[in-house]
């Protein structure tokens, strides 16, 4: 995965994050960067939203569970018109509409206040019990980070989901394999990772989370089993695309960029 190759657009969408990160001058660019594609893929060619209106009752419902990784959602919302790019440049300020997490209420687009993690696949749960009982035909997507997939809570969100047969509820593992402080597999190994979702009643896919056309055809293919929710685990890269962070822990947050960083970032993205 680490060959994947980045196309113009997903430079571009990087350009979006490190603007915002410079506009704030903080921010979580390893998390936000092994996220792009999947956001990517997820807002140009699955969901159904709507964004002069971001509150339309048919709309697909997406949650970035990790909250820290808002930066990458923050980018599409905008490049998508839910709000103007303008507002990447006041990420973090005062009296931004863009706070370090993703806020229900406060941006347009975002579907939960998250973060605080842990607590995104029991909302997203909820949410899909709640849209099948409408009768609506919407899916409701999850994006957790394998870090956070050490939070007991979201394996009791798991045996709700299938307990109630959730198959409009889909989880998106993004597997970079690194957490704030050193790799899953010293901190809480996961493995076998889809085992342990197929033993919680999910069916399972994976797929490199760098690869577009590979995404795309995963999660044009969901719900993978009806009457069972659905995880995607995506293979991915903390950093990816930018060599000084890729693989990095240090990167996991930045607060104030050196110059010489700043550099090295625009030589990668192509600035």
């Amino acid at each position: 995965m680490s060959d994947t190759p980045l196309d113009e657009r997903s430079l571009y969408l990087r350009r979006l994050v490190f603007r915002a990160m410079v506009g704030g001058g903080r921010g979580h660019p390893g998390s936000a960067l092994s996220l792009i594609e999947i956001m990517r893929v997820l807002y140009d060619h699955v969901l159904q939203v709507r964004p002069y209106e971001p509150r339309w009752s048919g709309r697909d419902r997406c949650i970035l569970s990790k909250g820290h990784g808002c930066l990458a959602l923050y980018a599409l919302l905008a490049d998508k018109g839910f709000f103007p790019l303008s507002e990447l440049d006041r990420f973090c300020r005062l009296d931004a509409m863009l706070g370090g997490h993703p806020e229900l209420g406060m941006v347009p687009g975002v579907e939960a206040s998250t973060g605080a993690l842990g607590h995104g696949l029991s909302i997203g749960a909820g949410m899909a019990l709640a849209l099948r009982r409408k009768g609506a035909g919407q899916r409701v997507f999850v994006i957790l980070g394998d870090g956070e997939i050490n939070e007991g809570s979201v394996w009791e969100a798991a045996m709700f989901a299938t307990k109630h047969q959730l198959d409009n509820l889909i989880a998106i593992i993004d597997y970079n394999k690194l957490q704030s402080y050193g790799p899953v597999s010293q901190v809480q190994n996961m493995e076998p990772l889809r085992e342990k979702w197929q033993a919680f009643g999910f069916a399972v896919g994976e797929v490199d989370g760098h690869d577009v056309d590979a995404l795309t055809t995963a999660l044009a293919e969901v719900p993978i089993c009806p009457g069972q929710p659905t995880t995607i685990i995506a293979h991915t890269i903390k950093g990816k695309g930018v060599p000084l962070a890729e693989n990095n822990p240090e990167w996991h947050h930045k607060n104030r960029l050196k110059p010489e960083e700043l550099a090295q970032l625009a030589l990668a993205i192509g600035e």
